[in-house]
């Protein structure tokens, strides 16, 4: 039996199921998520909790079961915590800034980076050099971090660029003469 899987998801109080075949959605405070499961996996509410079961021990159930219970637990933390990923900018001149709902980014090119928030992503500059993002869908947080660090990812000599909040970057040790 999968460790994870066969855990119960409690439902707080605010937030409501609704069950249909090969789709779940989720309505909280923060808002309302959907996501496709598969057929295979039989969701059920009772008791303020929510359980996943797998019909056989075929690994291909195996791993659904698993990952269908992980998603609907993210989804119920989304709706009603949310999810963040901070963002560390390094570098001389290298600086972020919010133009309307959009991140406009200097990462020293000769033009700036501008990109837009998806829908159910808000950005947060309280300094230049850190971002914050904010959404319900961790999924899209994630996404749009790795977006957002993609345009510009550390270096490992001068260790410049944008990094995760407490991102380890490796240094190299340049020439030597």
């Amino acid at each position: 039996m999968s460790r994870i899987g066969k855990q119960p998801i409690p439902i707080p109080s605010g937030v409501s199921f609704e069950i249909a075949p090969e789709k779940v959605t989720v309505r909280g405070p923060k808002g309302e998520l959907s996501e496709r499961v598969s057929r295979d996996m039989k969701i059920s509410e009772a008791d303020g909790q929510v359980t996943v079961e797998r019909p056989t021990d075929r690994g291909q159930h195996r791993a659904l079961h698993g990952l269908t219970r992980t998603l609907l637990s993210n989804m119920v933390v989304g709706v009603t915590e949310g999810y963040e990923k901070r963002l560390e900018i390094q570098g001389v001149g290298y600086r972020a800034a919010l133009k309307g709902k959009d991140l406009e980014l200097a990462l020293g090119f000769s033009h700036p980076v501008s990109i837009p928030a998806p829908d159910g992503i808000e950005f947060e500059v309280p300094q230049p050099t850190n971002v914050i993002i904010r959404g319900i869908s961790k999924q899209q947080v994630g996404q749009t971090a790795a977006v957002i660090r993609k345009q510009r990812p550390p270096e490992p000599y001068k260790g410049k660029g944008i990094r995760y909040e407490g991102e380890h970057v490796a240094r190299k040790v340049g020439k030597r003469a």
